[in-house]
């Protein structure tokens, strides 16, 4: 019979002590140095088996504070489909206030930035033409859930009341409120969603482990008249979001 690899001895010692109490959630585990000592492996093996735990979700690594026993989660069912944009308003609000959960945000403009060259594509406008860019972290019960990185051409709203997403009168009242607010109907929307591994960055900004799984959806909204009017890059870890497609049937 084969031997098991050491870190999956190591998780599952771990997942006892935590089963048998010595560790509660949001507890924080010893160093791997520690650990190593007292199971008698290298912290490579240590690092391994906590790595395996964070991506079953038993524990949470802290960018800069250490591996905590995870808190119980819930996964998230996010529902994406035209009702939820016909309903006006910004799209995550209403799949928080639909969850029972109180869904928050913060986000940073910055105007006037070259579009990238997969942006431009998206958007049918010229590499390097400005765009209003807006960054999101999305919180659920303060926590949290989503990143989103959304663009705008600038010359399609310069001058006008809803060229800061987040600012003015209709900020955050979502990108079709918005761009009808400048005669603009959003008829449609596409998005094509990915799995892919988590970059530093956004594991560090969702609270995930390093490696973990997330579900990277490239969205771009578009007018009746064919026009893409805003595109972006949304960000859930797989863990957390489970997400179901609602394609209505006309008759």
């Amino acid at each position: 019979m084969r031997e098991q690899p050491p870190y999956l001895r190591i998780a599952d010692a771990l997942q006892e002590r935590i089963a048998s109490g010595e560790w509660a959630p949001g507890d924080r585990l010893p160093s791997r140095a520690q650990l190593a000592r007292e199971l008698g492996v290298g912290d490579n093996v240590v690092r391994r088996a906590q790595e395996l735990l964070i991506l079953q979700g038993a524990l949470e690594g802290r960018a800069g504070s250490g591996t905590f026993v995870a808190e119980p989660r819930q996964r998230l069912r996010l529902v994406r489909s035209r009702a939820r944009e016909d309903r006006g308003g910004s799209p995550f609000q209403a799949d928080m206030t639909s969850l029972g959960r109180r869904g928050t945000w913060e986000s940073r403009t910055d105007a006037k930035v070259p579009a990238p060259a997969d942006i431009a594509a998206r958007l049918g406008i010229a590499e390097g033409d400005l765009c209003v860019r807006t960054s999101y972290e999305y919180f659920a019960d303060g926590k949290p859930i989503q990143l989103s990185t959304s663009w705008e051409p600038y010359a399609l709203t310069a001058g006008t009341i809803i060229v800061l997403p987040e600012g003015g009168p209709l900020a955050g009242a979502g990108v079709v409120g918005r761009m009808a607010e400048i005669g603009i109907t959003v008829s449609h929307f596409t998005e094509q969603p990915e799995p892919r591994q988590v970059s530093d960055e956004e594991a560090s900004l969702l609270g995930v482990q390093r490696g973990s799984l997330v579900t990277h959806i490239r969205r771009t909204y578009i007018a009746d008249d064919g026009r893409a009017v805003e595109t972006a890059d949304i960000v859930l870890p797989a863990g957390l979001c489970e997400l179901v497609y609602e394609v209505p049937i006309t008759p």
